[in-house]
């Protein structure tokens, strides 16, 4: 199976089981294209006629196409099918944590999923030392083997509860020393509570940063406001400036979010890059229908121009990474994982400030997705198997899509909030994640093809 598409002035061929990537002209664009479908009379002819070659030329074209399908990098079989059903039965451990420090926040953006931090459960609490240290127990007892492992500071806010942050860090890097563990620590902010004694222990360590703005003035204060409903920009931004400049524009992500209010959002990202920032990442909304911030299917048509417009400038600046659009076509995930995707209620978990473990952090107050305690372990063991059994061959909707193996399936939370089912397809989702992935690609092709003329 393949998949073609025309991007900034490129034929692109992907052989999808494969994984391999063909820049071509015209008429071998059209040959493939037909290869299956067509004789090899009928495709000469169409060759010769729209463009001029002769049957010796075709006959070289064909021969290439054979010799590619030999080596197994055009129209490839799909040898990983096999493997699907024995995922369910593997034997799984926690490598990673979302800690849910602070189930409160001091900003109400008027989109966010998690009910200004309360998560929907109409309380706000932060996490106590104690709750947080029985999560890095849990996790290492529960992570078998495995040395590296992540845990992720999230909120709401976690800097509300900075200093249980701060004791959990170097709780868990005692404990790794007599545990054969590494932790890896990830903190993400509006950081609206951002100062230097904070900025120095997260450069001290922090793997990684999210910092969460949504572009340029008016649209990050259209709906990242404070509880007084006053904007955040001018407050966040020098603060976000200095903590990217104070990590030498590595190691973090300015994490923006897109809406029905700035479908144009690579005029976002653009300004941000002005700005200096060279992390950057921006996600569409998930919204309610009916909600006026919410995308629209009117929408898709410009959100995709956007994309194409954000990597053809891309490749003109060269100055900025864009998470989406960084893709490794040589190596990149393991089989497991692209079949598998995140490990989401296996191999990754959310836990609240009272304990309580979730799939992931949007899950977290759907009683019915509860699988138990740090206190108490994995009582819901039903609902952990169900996500074994959640990989691109469980939805059927991913059988023909090129960027499965990509995508691993997609986000079960967003499948579970759009479908009911964790097995079910987010296809705006997946309209976009599929532009982007020919985006990402096309860039690759660009450089490689730009490389070839400059050596």
């Amino acid at each position: 199976m393949i998949h073609r598409y025309k991007n900034n002035g490129y034929n692109i061929i992907i052989d999808i089981n494969s994984g391999s990537v063909h820049s071509v002209d015209e008429a071998a664009y059209d040959a493939i294209g037909m290869y299956e479908e067509y004789s090899q009379y009928e495709i000469s002819e169409h060759l010769k006629n729209t463009y001029g070659l002769t049957e010796e030329d075709c006959q070289e074209l064909f021969s290439e196409i054979e010799e590619l399908k030999a080596q197994g990098r055009l129209f490839s079989e799909d040898i990983y099918k096999g493997i699907a059903p024995r995922l369910k039965k593997r034997h799984t451990v926690i490598k990673a944590l979302c800690l849910l420090v602070a189930q409160d926040c001091n900003m109400a953006c008027k989109y966010c999923f998690a009910s200004e931090g309360e998560y929907h459960q109409g309380q706000r609490q932060l996490m106590s030392l104690e709750t947080g240290k029985k999560a890095i127990d849990f996790l290492i007892e529960n992570s078998g083997t495995r040395k590296n492992l992540e845990v992720d500071f999230f909120g709401g806010e976690p800097l509300l509860n900075f200093d249980v942050v701060r004791a959990l860090v170097e709780y868990a890097e005692e404990k790794e020393k007599n545990h054969n563990k590494n932790f890896r620590f990830t903190i993400t902010t509006n950081g609206i509570l951002l100062n230097d004694e904070i900025m120095d222990f997260i450069n001290g360590h922090m793997y990684n940063v999210v910092l969460s703005i949504d572009g340029r003035k008016e649209i990050n204060d259209r709906l990242r406001v404070t509880r007084s409903g006053k904007g955040t920009y001018d407050t966040i931004l020098p603060k976000f400036k200095k903590m990217a400049d104070s990590r030498g524009q590595k190691n973090y992500y300015i994490r923006g979010t897109y809406t029905h209010y700035n479908t144009d959002f690579c005029e976002d990202i653009l300004h941000l890059a002005d700005l200096g920032f060279r992390q950057l990442s921006m996600e569409p909304v998930v919204g309610a229908e009916g909600e006026p911030y919410a995308l629209k299917e009117e929408d898709l048509p410009v959100l995709k121009e956007q994309y194409d417009k954000l990597a053809v400038e891309m490749l003109r600046r060269k100055d900025f990474e864009f998470y989406h659009y960084t893709i490794d076509l040589e190596g990149g995930p393991c089989i497991y994982k692209r079949i598998s995707g995140c490990g989401v209620g296996t191999e990754y978990m959310a836990v609240t400030p009272s304990g309580d473990l979730y799939p992931c952090h949007q899950f977290v107050g759907d009683e019915a997705y509860k699988l138990g305690s740090v206190y108490e372990g994995i009582k819901n063991t039903e609902k952990s198997e169900e996500f074994k059994d959640c990989n691109i061959y469980s939805h059927r909707e991913c059988d023909n899509c090129f960027a499965r193996l990509y995508c691993s399936g997609g986000c079960a939370a967003n499948a579970y909030h759009s479908t009911g089912s964790i097995k079910g397809v987010y296809e705006y989702g997946c309209e976009l994640h599929r532009k982007r992935i020919e985006c990402a690609i096309m860039m690759k092709v660009a450089e490689s093809e730009n490389a070839d003329k400059s050596s």
